[in-house]
């Protein structure tokens, strides 16, 4: 049998995904100890002004009706304060060419690349010899070139756990699906040559796969599986000898690490953030003692997917982002403020028209519309250029495209850009999107197309 690896990643992607769904635990709050945002839908964010060389939308914020996409096809894409600078698309309808996530690194040596994960649901790839993680040279970004495709164990299907750090030149995922995955961690050194990836050691460390996390300083790689509800940290010190530091029942999707290693903020799947201390893990404390300091729910929550931890003006944020939609309820984008860390609080909110629910039957009849629990009028990721003081945010909102948004001022965000890509069955865009800030690129890839880098102009990138 040809590639029996990889059919044996498919087999168990198959047999796992009767697993698959939300947590079957209830949401339980108690007023005592879980912060709780506002009940009322929060509005939209205010649309964006389009400027000249834009192609925008027609209807209601965000909409992708079928004629839009019948135009989106003519023209080249929907647009806004966007312009296409380069792609790496195909129209094999087996070649899944854009996952789940986007990493972008610059090597000591000058050399830029992008990573990508070429399997979502299920790994079809398998089926063109295009399953594994792109490495893309991005020396010219009009011309992206896959350089290589990795295919160790965890690169197959790593689902939404491919992660960097930019400090060690670590690239790193853990096999996974939408259920779990058996825990299998790679891990490569990327410094040498950012477009030939090095594997240094493939481990079980990570118990069951799903998403990830990895500590700034590159040395703690965390495994999540919210559906088995484990939480693990892997000491990466040493690439060639990874060694278990923790392991916990923890439901925990994504999670973002602070820049000093001490706290986890947690995406929880049963709709909270939570805020971890993990300071004994990070000081590698035997036996580390992990708590709990605060966790937070809001009424309009979906699937909680991953907080990322931001200052703006020196005041510390979290940016979350919920995937897909529950019922009558699309969870969307939101900044929460974490100044007393006791009391996460909910300032602000990054959504669309289209996910409003007074525009639900407006847009029903629209292709994909109806599909939020794994796609339609929801979000997927969000991410920022840079940590302290990001003029914007990133988000993939799948059937509307990539979306972006000013929040230098964390109260009063505003839709400042958009790109929706051409397709014949519409925008698919769910990863986690990378940046070049020096040129104002956003790189992203699109489910049902491929990869793109878009450059945002007529200012809107402050």
């Amino acid at each position: 049998m040809k590639h029996p690896m990889r059919w044996a990643v498919l087999l168990f992607v198959l047999a796992t995904l009767a697993a698959c769904g939300r947590s079957s635990g209830s949401v339980r709050l108690s007023p005592a100890d879980v912060a709780q945002a506002s009940a009322i839908t929060p509005a939209a964010t205010p649309k964006a002004d389009c400027g000249p060389g834009s192609r925008p939308e027609t209807g209601l914020q965000g909409r992708a009706s079928q004629a839009d996409i019948d135009r989106s096809i003519a023209t080249g894409g929907i647009t806004c304060n966007t312009e296409l600078v380069g792609s790496f698309v195909t129209t094999d309808p087996l070649a899944t060419v854009g996952g789940w996530k986007v990493e972008r690194y610059v090597d000591p040596q000058g050399h830029e690349c992008a990573y990508y994960d070429a399997t979502t649901i299920f790994p079809l790839g398998v089926f063109s010899d295009a399953i594994g993680v792109n490495v893309m040279d991005m020396s010219d970004p009009s011309r992206p070139v896959l350089s290589t495709r990795l295919t160790s164990p965890a690169m197959l299907s790593p689902h939404e756990s491919l992660n960097i750090s930019e400090k060690r030149g670590i690239l790193a995922a853990v096999l996974g699906n939408p259920a779990f995955g058996p825990g299998v961690v790679d891990l490569y050194d990327i410094s040498q040559d950012c477009r030939n990836p090095i594997l240094k050691s493939i481990s079980l460390l990570g118990v069951f796969g799903h998403e990830s996390g990895m500590s700034p300083d590159g040395k703690t790689f965390f495994s999540a599986s919210p559906i088995s509800s484990t939480l693990a940290a892997i000491d990466i010190s040493d690439l060639s000898f990874p060694l278990p530091l923790w392991t916990s029942i923890q439901n925990s999707h994504g999670l973002s690490i602070s820049a000093d290693g001490n706290r986890a903020y947690v995406a929880d799947t049963t709709g909270f953030v939570k805020i971890l201390d993990i300071s004994q893990i990070q000081a590698r404390v035997r036996n580390p003692k992990v708590t709990e300091i605060s966790k937070l729910t809001w009424d309009t929550h979906s699937i909680p997917q991953n907080a990322v931890p931001v200052t703006i003006k020196g005041k510390p944020y979290l940016v979350e982002v919920d995937e897909f939609g529950a019922g009558s309820k699309v969870g969307a984008a939101r900044i929460i403020d974490i100044s007393d860390e006791t009391r996460p609080k909910v300032i602000s909110n990054l959504r669309l028209e289209v996910h409003q629910p007074e525009n639900f039957a407006a847009i029903a009849g629209d292709p994909g519309a109806n599909g939020t629990a794994y796609g339609g009028y929801a979000a997927h990721y969000c991410n920022v250029p840079t940590l302290v003081d990001p003029p914007i945010v990133a988000c993939s909102m799948i059937l509307s495209g990539l979306r972006i948004f000013d929040i230098r001022d964390p109260y009063h965000p505003r839709e400042v850009a958009y790109f929706s890509a051409p397709g014949m069955k519409g925008a698919a865009a769910y990863s986690h999107p990378a940046f070049a800030p020096e040129r104002k690129e956003v790189w992203f890839s699109d489910a049902s197309s491929g990869f793109y880098a878009v450059r945002v102009t007529n200012g809107a990138w402050p």
